[in-house]
């Protein structure tokens, strides 16, 4: 007489629980990704905010402001988010930074 598992500890359902657990985690991962990223804009924008417009650091603070809303792009893509009117509108990203993208 030979015995078997139970159809739950199968390896085929194993594999699929498995695969299962590692897509949750690879989902929380771009969540958490996209969410620093976008602190990183919104950190960005507000020290762009804050300086005068005839001020010599205010060209370095547009690169930054530019380079964080860049790579917030990126991440969104990467989360299968295409259309970024959205987030510009939510953040208020200038066009002086959008430029800078070649977005504008």
């Amino acid at each position: 007489m030979s015995l078997r598992p139970p159809a739950r500890f199968s390896a085929a359902t194993l594999a699929e629980t498995m695969q299962g657990a590692l897509d949750y985690e690879i989902a929380a991962e771009k969540a958490s990704s996209l969410g620093r990223a976008g602190d990183a804009v919104a950190q960005a924008l507000a020290r762009l905010r804050a300086l005068d417009g005839a001020s010599p650091e205010r060209s370095v603070m547009l690169r930054e402001a530019a380079h964080a809303v860049w790579a917030y792009f990126i991440q969104r893509e990467l989360c299968g988010l295409r259309r970024h009117d959205d987030a510009i509108r939510e953040y208020g990203i200038p066009r002086e930074v959008l430029v800078r993208l070649g977005a504008g």
